[in-house]
């Protein structure tokens, strides 16, 4: 999960990038070969002299506490149990027809091999401060790709899950939700936010997305520490509806980034969609 380690990760990437030639791999942070898992180091990094000079001078975000509107009421914190513990994910509402899905990282709901799901688990949208003002959502049926539940394959580190209802209404009905989106491309802008395990207030960043490698997204936000897994990243805003649309959540390679100030994502393709289409049709 994420966590941080940000400044090693700056001081390695300078030494590479003034000690590398241009025709050799480094031996900086790792991308996610197509499969996800590398083939051998020169195709499976990708990191040369070139593309390192370029990530350096990439513009990272400005990432801030999160103010409490009506997109970010649809972002939440992942609890055990019940809201009064630690909170270690994070959230968001989806749109569906039955209107109770919400997505987040697999890594977060489903340990690879173990077998079932984690159970006992709370969805609480826009949490601050000990404070639930949308309520507390048991979280209900888990849905996962079986190459994340087998082996943890990090291009499908995506889960889609229901919450139960709450005084005869679904979450959506109570909240709104984005629009789910697939096949958008690799440069996005988006809007990013999550709640870290260790702040009680959730923190947002907007940044364009780039390309990792072919089924992996990356964003530069800083302090995306250890429980902002699972953050949506919205792009599209329509200010009149107060909605936009998912394409990312924080994991994939690494499962979410070894830095607090890098982020990744599994690809929003056509087997993300599958998932949500088997998600969104269970009962």
């Amino acid at each position: 999960m994420k966590r941080s380690a940000g400044a090693a990760a700056v001081v390695a990437a300078v030494v590479l990038v003034a000690g590398c030639d241009s025709s050799e791999p480094s031996g900086g942070a790792a991308a996610a070969g197509p499969s996800g898992t590398p083939t051998s180091q020169a195709s499976a990094h990708g990191w040369n002299r070139s593309r390192l000079r370029a990530a350096l001078g990439r513009r990272a975000g400005t990432t801030h506490t999160a103010r409490p509107t009506v997109l970010n009421s649809r972002v939440g914190a992942v609890f055990a149990h019940a809201a009064d513990g630690d909170h270690f994910c994070t959230a968001s509402v989806v749109d569906s027809p039955a209107q109770d899905l919400i997505v987040t990282a697999a890594h977060c709901l489903v340990d690879p091999g173990v077998g079932p799901s984690r159970t006992d688990l709370v969805f609480v949208p826009g949490y601050r401060a000990d404070d639930t003002p949308s309520g507390v959502w048991p979280i209900g049926a888990v849905t996962v790709d079986p190459s994340w539940r087998s082996r943890g394959n990090q291009d499908l580190d995506v889960a889609f899950a229901t919450v139960q209802p709450q005084n005869g209404q679904q979450v959506q009905q109570v909240l709104g939700a984005n629009r789910l989106g697939t096949g958008r491309g690799y440069t996005l802008p988006v809007k990013v936010t999550g709640y870290p395990s260790s702040s009680d207030e959730p923190i947002t960043c907007s940044n364009t997305t780039v390309q990792q490698s072919s089924t992996q997204l990356r964003i530069d936000c800083p302090d995306y520490t250890g429980g902002t897994s699972g953050s949506p990243w919205v792009t599209a805003l329509d200010p009149s509806t107060h909605t936009g649309t998912v394409v990312g959540v924080i994991g994939g390679y690494q499962q979410g980034g070894d830095t607090a100030d890098i982020s990744y994502s599994s690809y929003f393709g056509d087997q993300v969609q599958a998932l949500y289409d088997q998600a969104a049709k269970a009962p």
